[in-house]
C-alpha cells in the first residue's frame, strides 16, 4: 500500500513536471495589429476609432465595452485561452493592467491603423512604428520585473502575432485615390507593404522575438460594407478586394518561409484567416449562422464604431446568428471559430 502511494505521488509530480514543461512553451502572447486584435488601445488616444461603447462588448464578461470592435472576444483572446493562458489579452496602453498582467499577454495594436504610416493618419491612430516603441518600453518594464535574463527568455519564448493589412488597402489605397494610387500600382503597392513587413519582422527576430506568427489578411471584399456598397455588382462580394487579399497573403506566405531559412533559431508561421472564414461567410448555415451579407449592429450594412448606436432599433438580439458584428468585424463567435482553426492548424507547432 505505502510502495502503491509513493508511486501515485512520484507519477502525480511527473504529470505536474509536464504539464509544467507544455505551459512554458508560450508563456506570452504578444500581439500587433489594428481593429482584428485591438482590445482597447484606441481608447487612450485622440481618434473616432474607438468601441469603447454600447452595443460593442454587449456579449463580454459584465456587457463591459473594452474597446474590442466585437460583442465580445477577439480572436487573440481566444488564442491565448487554448496555449493555457489568460482567456484575455489585454491593452497595453490601458490603465487597469500593468506588468504583472503585460508579462502573460499583451496587445498593442490600434484599430485604423496598418503597415503603411499612411494608412494610421487616417484616423489618427497608432502607427506600427510606435507599436514598436511600445513594445521596447514593454521590454524594460519586463525587465525590471523578471530580470534580465528572465525577460529575455520569456520574449523567446513568447509568440509574437502580427494581424494587419486590410486598412492598406481598404481605408488607403482604395479610399483615396490622390494618394497611394497614384503613386503605386496594386501589385506594386502590395510589394511596398511586404518591404515593410518583412524589415517588421527582422526588427522583431532583433528585439528577440523567436516565435512569430504573421496574419494573412481576410476575405476583404465579403465584408458588408464592401458587399452593401457593390450595388452594380448585386451586392455580391468584391471579386478584385478578394484576389488582392489572395496575391499579398501569397507573398506574405513567401516572406514568410524566406525569412526562416534566413534568421538563425526563429519559428515564423504563416496564420491565414481567408479560407475559413470564406466558408463560413459561403456556408454559413454550416455554422449555425442566419446571415453573412448584413451584420448584427444598426443595419447592417454600413455601420461601425459611433454608428452602432446603443439604442439602434435595428440591431439584432441575438448576435450568434450573424457572422459579421459590424459592417467590417466579426461577432464573437466568429473570431472564436478562426481562433480554433488557425491554432489546430498552424499554432498547434508551438503547444
Amino acid at each position: 500500500m505505502a510502495q502503491t502511494c509513493v508511486s501515485l505521488v512520484i507519477l502525480i509530480q511527473v504529470f505536474l513536471l509536464f504539464i509544467t514543461k507544455i505551459q512554458a512553451k508560450v508563456p506570452a502572447i504578444i500581439v500587433f495589429g489594428d481593429s482584428s486584435v485591438d482590445a482597447g488601445n484606441n481608447n487612450y488616444i485622440p481618434t473616432i476609432a474607438r468601441s469603447n461603447f454600447q452595443p460593442y462588448g454587449r456579449d463580454f464578461a459584465g456587457g463591459k465595452p473594452t474597446g474590442r470592435f466585437s460583442n465580445g472576444r477577439i480572436a487573440p483572446d481566444f488564442i491565448s485561452q487554448s496555449f493555457g493562458l489568460k482567456p484575455l489579452i489585454p491593452a497595453y496602453l490601458d490603465p487597469a493592467y500593468n506588468i504583472s498582467d503585460f508579462a502573460i499577454g499583451v496587445t498593442f495594436a490600434s484599430a485604423g491603423t496598418g503597415y503603411d504610416n499612411a494608412t494610421s493618419s487616417v484616423l489618427s491612430v497608432i502607427p506600427l512604428w510606435r507599436e514598436v516603441e511600445y513594445y521596447k518600453e514593454y521590454q524594460k518594464k519586463l525587465r525590471a520585473y523578471l530580470g534580465y535574463q528572465g525577460a529575455n527568455q520569456r520574449i523567446a519564448q513568447a509568440l509574437h502575432m502580427i494581424s494587419l493589412g486590410t486598412n492598406d488597402f481598404l481605408e488607403n489605397y482604395y479610399a483615396f485615390p490622390s494618394r497611394r494610387r497614384s503613386q503605386f500600382t496594386i501589385s506594386e503597392y502590395q510589394n511596398f507593404l511586404i518591404d515593410i513587413a518583412k524589415n517588421f519582422i527582422i526588427q522583431l527576430y532583433g528585439l528577440g522575438a523567436r516565435k512569430i506568427s504573421v496574419g494573412g489578411l481576410p476575405p476583404m471584399g465579403c465584408m458588408p460594407l464592401e458587399r452593401n456598397t457593390n450595388l452594380m455588382g448585386g451586392s455580391n462580394c468584391v471579386d478584385r478586394y478578394n484576389s488582392v487579399a489572395m496575391e499579398f497573403n501569397s507573398k506574405l506566405h513567401n516572406v514568410s518561409l524566406s525569412l526562416s531559412k534566413q534568421l538563425p533559431g526563429v519559428n515564423l508561421v504563416f496564420s491565414n484567416p481567408y479560407f475559413i472564414l470564406m466558408h463560413i461567410i459561403k456556408r454559413p448555415d454550416y455554422y449555425g449562422f442566419d446571415s453573412a451579407a448584413v451584420a448584427c449592429c444598426a443595419t447592417g450594412m454600413y455601420e461601425m464604431g459611433y454608428a452602432c448606436a446603443q439604442n439602434g432599433m435595428f440591431t439584432c438580439t441575438d448576435a450568434n446568428k450573424y457572422v459579421f458584428w459590424d459592417a467590417f468585424h466579426p461577432t464573437e463567435k466568429t473570431n472564436h471559430i478562426v481562433a480554433n482553426y488557425v491554432v489546430r492548424t498552424v499554432l498547434s507547432k508551438f503547444l
